[in-house]
């Protein structure tokens, strides 16, 4: 069966380039989430440089428009030293606000709740908060989301006890949306021995008990969007004394999806939805008719580190059975993937900001 998605966005993923060009590149990993079928993506502040001032911006805006293969959106950094007097500056030039509540990688952590208070009232409502907050800081964010009423995408969550609050905050309408990422749908802490290194992401992997209480998110519409949370290293900065946290996954969130739906765990109906409709609506990016992807949901394979298009060149999911294989992606009615190559030119990827209508919670 060949299932046609308009428009795959990942709202989440980190692409380096800039100071860890050694990592990966913009032109790599464009290339690397065409390979994996997506069409669009949002890139996190976080790599250094870090995206919290108006030089930081500028320059990734530049870099990324002379490389970007797909289509693109840059989130803007809420900074320790509070930097909220920008926000009208470059609230037009962004797709969102994002802030890190719980540690992560880089130094944008913000955990002093007034100081987390004072970013939210500053943000503008037309576009979205998303926010790294773990376990009891997912309650301390939903109070200021009570109190100030803004959009607030709550990016990979990992447990049964975050998945209850947010089920919770949607149930008192509350203007939320929840994301998670593969590698908590189907890796766990049992997976650590194993994988090593190569199994240490922010936030961590978990039980299997909260690994299931994510798919009952999926199955009562609690879960909005599955997210890869593409955060690509080298092997040898994974393998050094202080290891890096994140993992790849813009080739294997697809795949891994359609091999849910071919064991009868998901519905192409969800994957379109959680991949490509539920992105777009929440962060207001239209999608026309001539961008979209073709995948042979019924081609199993699978993954291999040799035929990864991602610098980094592995995977935590090496090895696994997938299935929807990715046969052509279009965007704004040309071909820039044909099943084995990228068509695309550098700087063919166009920024998302540009198009942004609405916030959902506005609609």
């Amino acid at each position: 069966m060949i299932v046609r998605l308009p428009g795959p966005l990942d709202p989440h993923v980190h692409l380096r380039d800039l100071d860890w060009s050694h990592k990966a590149t913009f032109a790599s990993e464009t290339a690397a989430a065409l390979a994996g079928g997506y069409t669009g993506l949002l890139d996190m502040p976080n790599t250094p440089p870090p995206t919290i001032d108006l030089d930081a911006l500028a320059l990734k805006r530049e870099r990324i428009a002379a490389a970007a293969l797909c289509d693109w959106g840059l989130y803007f950094g809420a900074s320790q030293d509070g930097n909220q007097a920008l926000y009208p500056l470059v609230e037009s030039a962004v797709c969102g606000l994002k802030i890190y509540n719980n540690e992560t990688t880089g130094t944008l952590l913000i955990s002093d709740q007034d100081l987390r208070d004072q970013h939210y009232k500053a943000w503008p409502a037309f576009k979205p908060i998303a926010v790294h907050a773990e376990g009891q800081t997912v309650a301390d964010i939903l109070a200021l989301v009570r109190r100030y009423r803004k959009w607030t995408h709550f990016c990979h969550i990992s447990t049964r006890e975050e998945m209850d609050l947010l089920r919770a905050a949607k149930n008192e309408r509350l203007p939320v949306s929840v994301g998670v990422t593969p590698h908590h749908l189907w890796l766990t802490e049992a997976d650590l021995p194993t994988l090593g290194a190569l199994g240490l992401m922010k936030p961590t992997l978990k039980t299997a008990d909260d690994r299931d209480a994510l798919w009952q998110g999926i199955a009562d519409g609690t879960v909005d969007i599955v997210e890869s949370d593409h955060a690509p290293h080298t092997l040898e900065d994974k393998a050094s004394f202080k290891t890096p946290y994140g993992v790849p996954g813009l080739e294997t969130t697809l795949p891994l999806l359609f091999g849910a739906v071919k064991l009868g765990r998901l519905t192409i109906e969800q994957v379109i939805e959680l991949t490509a409709l539920a992105p777009r609506r929440i962060f207001g990016l239209p999608c026309g008719d001539s961008t979209y992807t073709l995948i042979d949901a019924d081609a199993e394979y699978t993954i291999e580190r040799q035929n990864l298009r991602s610098a980094c060149g592995w995977s935590p999911f090496e090895g696994a059975r997938v299935a929807g294989r990715v046969l052509e992606v279009w965007i704004r009615g040309q071909r820039v993937f044909d099943g084995e190559n990228v068509l695309a030119q550098a700087g063919f990827g166009r920024d998302l900001a540009d198009i942004q209508t609405h916030n959902p919670w506005q609609q």
